[in-house]
């Protein structure tokens, strides 16, 4: 919904979070639409998710984002929260990244297109140029950036630049086959997103059809996850799996697997852009 705001929340546990969260919510007239939580129990920590509205009800004014957004920064520093609070209003900016493998790239782009991803997608990023057609296609800016070894600081800085440039809010890597850099990762924290075709954190790497092919596994997965510093290590979002057999080859696996892979980089990329992912530690919590 447009006209409502998401407030995300992580802290140590303690009574009362919820009432104190709520409370403070009713007292500025919010029309709570949903709301979620979840404690690790392990560590002790709290994770919340609430929904409201933005417009009044019949005959009363607008929620005054900004002046809850002052009243609630004593309460969260009081109980130790991390805390965020955007309007649904505000579509995120996405940048996606790809190679030569181009299904979720396409599928991403037909899902934007039928509006399930509520988002700007204003450049699309590629090393290479077959999927330059298909940016055509949807209307949006295509940029080749050749990644060689020998240039690969200069094409890791013309990217930054164009993200920049963009004011991208969120990188999508779409079957993108060139490791990041920790000083492009630690200018997105918790802000990549990349799909890896095995179900993590076996088969890590740029070839785990064929290692699970060679182990002789009865599964094959796909995992989206946030990237980090450390390669296909970063807090997993969503995965999804389908049995195979002895029967299947290798170019049977790729071709589920591609299926698998579309699936859930999909959920992920909806899930990051409605606002419903906790990140803490290297795990994620997903509200419904």
């Amino acid at each position: 919904m447009k006209d409502s705001a998401v407030l995300l929340i992580d802290c140590p546990d303690r009574k009362g979070l919820v009432a104190r969260v709520a409370g403070l919510l009713y007292e500025h007239s919010a029309n709570i639409l949903h709301a979620d939580q979840h404690q690790d129990h392990d560590l002790g920590l709290f994770f919340m998710r609430v929904e409201f509205a933005l417009n009044g009800s019949a005959g009363a004014p607008p929620f005054d984002l900004d002046r809850f957004r002052q009243a609630f920064g004593p309460l969260a520093a009081e109980l130790d929260m991390r805390w965020n609070l955007v309007s649904n209003a505000l579509r995120p900016r996405v940048a996606l990244f790809c190679s030569q493998y181009m299904h979720c790239m396409a599928d991403l782009l037909h899902r934007w297109r039928s509006c399930e991803l509520d988002c700007e997608i204003p450049v699309i990023v590629s090393n290479h140029r077959e999927v330059e057609p298909l940016a055509a296609f949807y209307g949006i800016s295509f940029e080749h950036i050749p990644v060689t070894a020998a240039m690969r600081g200069e094409a890791e800085a013309r990217q930054l630049a164009l993200l920049a440039e963009h004011k991208i809010d969120l990188v999508v890597l779409a079957r993108y086959m060139q490791i990041l850099p920790p000083a492009f990762v630690a200018r997105y924290p918790a802000s990549i997103i990349n799909v890896h075709h095995s179900f993590l954190p076996a088969f890590t790497g740029a070839r785990p059809y064929h290692a699970a092919h060679a182990r002789g596994v009865k599964l094959i997965g796909a995992t989206s996850h946030y990237v980090t510093e450390v390669l296909d290590d970063g807090p997993i979002i969503e995965q999804d799996v389908a049995r195979i057999s002895h029967r299947d080859q290798v170019e049977d696996l790729v071709a589920r697997g591609r299926d698998l892979e579309r699936l859930v980089l999909s959920r992920a990329v909806r899930w990051h852009l409605d606002r419903r992912i906790l990140c803490y530690g290297n795990k994620t919590v997903v509200f419904d």
